[in-house]
């Protein structure tokens, strides 16, 4: 009797890391120098890709996991249209408060083992970080060179007063570990949570969705 073929058989898409270094207790993914790597003049996300006009932008991942799980699991299938673009920002898979360690570093591990694959088909990466509390900070920024252009995202983050504090209070810890050279902000940045880190590197913001939404709404 045949075994019925399932999504993970091949042990989380091993092709995606292959040539990778793979850094820290968990084994994440280093991505590889993103000196390739320029400002983005905007960034789209990944559901309206397929139809924007406008083709000089970043493609980003800032959206519900269920959006995007299909560029974690079938990665190849959208290199032509990522192609077309400036660059990617690494998929911003979900680490939430309280979740099991193991699936917080599966998220980290598929952000950038998705990241590498670009990078090895010659697109212009841009690793997106993402933190819980400070039991993730041991594997959340693994895998992103030092020195380099990284994205956050405040969407979603800053209506909770919990987890507003949780965003603020990981951000010194990012800018000690992998020392970004910028730092672009996707949403809101609030100076209660921002002021006291911005003349420790460079800082740019760009609207989310909603912002943008909301603003031609009006």
């Amino acid at each position: 009797m045949r075994c019925r073929k399932t999504m993970f058989d091949d042990g989380f898409y091993p092709h995606l890391t292959e040539g990778a270094t793979l850094v820290g207790k968990p084994g994440i993914p280093m991505l590889m120098d993103l000196r390739n790597a320029q400002i983005p003049k905007d960034m789209i996300p990944f559901g309206k890709a397929s139809s924007c006009k406008n083709k000089r932008q970043f493609v980003h991942f800032y959206s519900h996991d269920k959006v995007f799980s299909r560029v974690l699991t079938s990665t190849t299938k959208y290199l032509d249209l990522f192609k077309l673009y400036d660059g990617v920002i690494t998929p911003d898979c979900s680490i939430l408060i309280n979740q099991a360690p193991c699936l917080q570093q599966t998220n980290v591990y598929m952000s950038r083992a998705v990241g590498f694959y670009l990078q090895k088909n010659g697109i212009p990466v841009i690793p997106n970080i993402r933190w819980g509390d400070e039991s993730t900070y041991d594997f959340c920024f693994l895998g992103v060179p030092h020195n380099s252009i990284v994205c956050i995202s405040t969407h979603g983050c800053l209506n909770d007063k919990r987890l507003r504090q949780v965003f603020k209070e990981g951000i010194p810890v990012m800018l000690d570990t992998i020392s970004p050279r910028t730092v672009l902000v996707h949403g809101y940045m609030p100076d209660d949570v921002f002021a006291e880190y911005l003349n420790r590197t460079t800082f740019i913001r760009y609207p989310s969705e909603f912002e943008r939404t909301h603003r031609k709404g009006g």
